[in-house]
């Protein structure tokens, strides 16, 4: 279970939420040890094993779900009488992209309504995007360190400057009374990277509230754009083609 202590470290109150690659017992069962609600993705084939029978819209039902043969070989110390009360979930959604509707099924053990369910999971997606941010914009696909503890040191960084601009992105959603994902972060982390020095050497504090104040005025310029059209598919990049060798 090599997400145990990963949900160990979660704060109380917290709900264990993941996508279809997560949506296995040995999760679900971790989670639970440890006192935390799940909220997970399975797959087609495993949903329909737990329904005994094929997947069907609208059903919302108690099962119990228990480990495989295959899961309790993966996890020899795993009791014999392992098991996790939960529902099953499965309601068909309409993607916003255009895509076909497909048959969304999910094991949770959230008492909520099966729309406000449906909500939470929807939210997932921030994490992505997070993920996609912390990659792109912050340079973490591929670290420059040598040595494990210094790219400890450059995971923490980053992401500690990442919640920097989100906690200054927060500031400004609360002026504006928009959502703070409605803000562009590539723009604000820009802004707070420009502000951040005047802010830090300011020579006293009415100068440093005049430079956040005007970091606070750009930063409301850094709404992102409202998009009529829907987006594409996601697709998968082909291979990079490679050129012909240079004739000599």
């Amino acid at each position: 279970m090599t997400c145990k202590p990963a949900i160990g470290r979660l704060p109380a109150g917290a709900t264990v939420i993941g996508d279809a690659n997560f949506g296995v017992f040995s999760v679900a069962w971790a989670a639970a040890q440890q006192g935390y609600p799940v909220l997970l993705r399975l797959t087609p084939s495993r949903a329909g094993r737990l329904a005994g029978e094929a997947l069907k819209d609208e059903t919302d039902c108690e099962i119990e779900w228990k480990p495989s043969r295959e899961e309790r070989k993966a996890h020899p110390a795993m009791p014999p009488d392992a098991c996790v009360k939960g529902r099953l979930i499965v309601r068909q959604v309409q993607p916003d992209n255009g895509a076909d509707p497909f048959l969304l099924a999910l094991f949770t053990t959230l008492p909520e309504p099966v729309r406000e369910i449906q909500k939470r999971y929807g939210k997932r997606w921030n994490i992505e995007t997070d993920l996609r941010t912390l990659k792109s914009q912050l340079r973490m696909d591929q670290l420059s360190c040598a040595t494990p503890e210094m790219a400890a040191k450059e995971i923490e960084m980053a992401i500690a400057a990442y919640n920097l601009v989100r906690a200054v992105v927060g500031v400004a959603a609360q002026q504006s009374g928009l959502p703070p994902r409605d803000y562009s972060f590539t723009r604000a982390a820009r802004i707070v990277e420009s502000f951040a020095p005047k802010i830090a050497s300011a020579g006293s504090e009415q100068e440093a509230k005049q430079h956040f104040d005007r970091m606070m005025y750009f930063l409301q310029q850094a709404k992102l754009p409202r998009r009529k059209r829907k987006s594409f598919p996601r697709g998968v990049w082909g291979p990079q083609k490679q050129y012909p060798k240079r004739k000599t």
